[in-house]
């Protein structure tokens, strides 16, 4: 899949993290957690461990590490499972330990960002599953949720997936209101993709959708480096890739879900686009479990 021009993003950088968790413990914290504060001895220390309770892969260890030091830089995180590795229930990717204030402050936003994260890499691990032995690709898509998209395409990436664009800048690609609000100023299918691809930067890759096999030849013909297949039968995918011809890649999108994937790989397409991965996951069962044995007042 050579759509990732531009941004790569090959690891979350720390200040975008740190932007992101700080937003979410404001949120979650305000003035304080009063119920730790009235219950809790101020001094008890002591461990807890993520409990993951069902199958998958998890996603979001770097940004956990980064709400419970943010919240409290003392308390100490063990990673014991990476990011990316497949996981079952009873297992343990990390513990935490230290003041059990400040690791209860920190359980909720720790919890939101692992469960989902894990979610999304899990929903996508299952989808690169099903296509694993075929040439084909599982991409996400835009559809994430607003300010979450580097972390949610990350956790794509943790599931065995690839990124498409990050946002509207790393590429061109030339949708149905696009096409509709040219179409309406006089200016054909082929031409509008011709006229993308003559103003591209250098280097900048022009992706057409297309919705019907004349669309598809005309995007091939205005010079489209990626045709989008949008909501196509498998029948029409079929004779798509056979015109396309590899003069283009071939993407398809629109309608594909688990039960159909592999049908749509078999096309011989290049790479499948999926919003459900960052729009219709469910996220991980993992929870947060104190150790009283550890505990002591110091």
């Amino acid at each position: 899949m050579k759509i990732e021009k531009g941004k790569q993003f090959a690891e979350l950088a720390i200040d975008y993290i740190n932007k992101i968790v700080a937003i979410a413990l404001a949120e979650d914290i305000g003035k304080g957690d009063i119920t730790s504060e009235i219950l809790i001895p101020v001094d008890l220390q002591g461990r807890a461990y993520m409990l993951v309770k069902q199958s998958g892969v998890i996603a979001g260890i770097p940004v956990v590490e980064r709400v419970f030091h943010q919240v409290d830089p003392t308390l100490k995180v063990v990673i014991q499972i990476q990011d990316g590795t497949a996981v079952k229930n009873g297992d343990v990717p990390m513990t935490v330990s230290g003041n059990v204030r400040s690791i209860l402050k920190a359980e909720r936003v720790a919890l939101n960002f692992f469960q989902r994260l894990s979610g999304i890499a899990s929903t996508t691990a299952e989808y690169v599953e099903k296509v694993q032995d075929l040439s084909v690709d599982i991409a996400d898509t835009r559809k994430t949720t607003p300010v979450l998209r580097e972390l949610e395409k990350y956790a794509v990436r943790m599931g065995g997936g690839k990124n498409h664009r990050m946002g509207l800048d790393d590429a061109i690609l030339i949708k149905d209101n696009h096409i509709a609000a040219l179409r309406a100023l006089g200016i054909n299918y082929q031409e509008i993709v011709s006229k993308a691809k003559g103003k591209a930067a250098p280097g900048m890759m022009v992706e057409a959708e297309a919705t019907t096999i004349q669309e598809v030849m005309d995007a091939v013909e205005a010079g489209a480096d990626i045709v989008m297949l949008d909501n196509m039968s498998v029948t029409e995918m079929t004779r798509a890739v056979e015109l396309i011809d590899a003069r283009a890649e071939v993407e398809a999108s629109g309608g594909i879900n688990l039960k159909n994937v592999r049908a749509v790989a078999e096309t011989g397409i290049d790479f499948i686009s999926i919003g459900a991965l960052t729009h219709s996951f469910k996220a991980m069962d993992i929870s947060l479990e104190l150790e009283p044995q550890t505990f002591k007042l110091l």
